[in-house]
């Protein structure tokens, strides 16, 4: 069994755009599961991407206030196709991220984290994947916004790619 995934955090709208990019209403409609690492600022995205994506795994980011906080935990959780994902918004600094992630979920395949806006991908010790597709609307200190996608294969995360949105 093959599933595809879209990782997107920090979208931040309406205060940086009007809406998603193209490309990544794209990837929502080829993604199996859309997961959303917080930081969405208003409802109306969270009530489009419920109606638009087949599954959505989601947590609020600390700017988002009630209204996203009652429908959105601060730590969302799904296996998928035997991947035990969770996605939280904020890791801390990149200094000792591996063993404090390791230390807060132990029981987790892959953690999806934003909050940075800057892309990472890495492992823990415990072999646990760490990932953070950066923001696809406010890229900050990156040279281009961006998202992840991924594929779950055969009970394990198979491929993982960063897409830098241009313009």
């Amino acid at each position: 069994m093959t599933t595809r995934l879209l990782l997107i955090s920090d979208t931040h709208l309406p205060a940086r755009g009007l809406d998603l990019p193209t490309e990544v209403w794209a990837a929502v409609d080829a993604a199996d599961v859309v997961v959303h690492a917080g930081d969405w600022a208003d409802v109306t995205l969270l009530d489009r991407l419920e109606a638009r994506s087949r599954a959505l795994l989601a947590c609020w980011g600390n700017v988002d206030g009630l209204a996203l906080r009652v429908r959105l935990p601060e730590v969302g959780r799904a296996t998928v196709d035997g991947v035990r994902l969770a996605v939280t918004h904020d890791s801390g600094p990149a200094r000792g991220r591996e063993d404090r992630m390791d230390a807060r979920f132990p029981d987790v395949d892959v953690l999806v984290f934003g909050h940075s806006h800057i892309p990472w991908d890495g492992v823990t010790p415990r072999g646990m994947r760490l990932l953070n597709p950066g923001s696809v609307t406010d890229r900050r200190r990156m040279p281009h916004c961006s998202y992840m996608t991924a594929v779950l294969r055969d009970g394990r995360l198979a491929e993982v790619r960063l897409h830098e949105l241009k313009g």
